[in-house]
């Protein structure tokens, strides 16, 4: 059976990344998305992913919201530029305080 393709961060709010996203999972990758495009201070996607061990064009599709980021790749951006990138709290702020929502993987959660 076929895996179901998510749709990515950016086709799920409007707007991307200046808009909120209703969906706690869009806001956590779109709050990312901007620490990470402050943190880089100025730098290419090219010199961020150098300076990170991640490839640049992953830098650059997580700006651009056109990838889910996985772990590896956040822990690597944090100690590449030093900074925290993970949005704490979002699960409890106004996002999952309206209640569900169809999440990215199609199903309301």
């Amino acid at each position: 059976m076929a895996r179901t393709r998510r749709r990515s961060p950016s086709h799920l709010v409007d707007g991307w990344p200046d808009e909120a996203a209703s969906d706690a999972t869009v806001e956590v990758a779109r709050i990312l998305a901007i620490r990470l495009r402050e943190a880089m201070d100025g730098r290419s996607a090219r010199e961020t992913g150098r300076i990170s061990r991640v490839d640049y064009s992953t830098v650059s599709a997580i700006l651009n919201g056109t990838t889910w980021p996985d772990l590896r790749t956040i822990a690597r951006l944090e100690a590449g530029l030093g900074v925290d990138l993970w949005p704490s709290g979002v699960a409890l702020s106004g996002a999952a305080a309206r209640g569900p929502q169809e999440g990215p993987f199609g199903v309301a959660g």
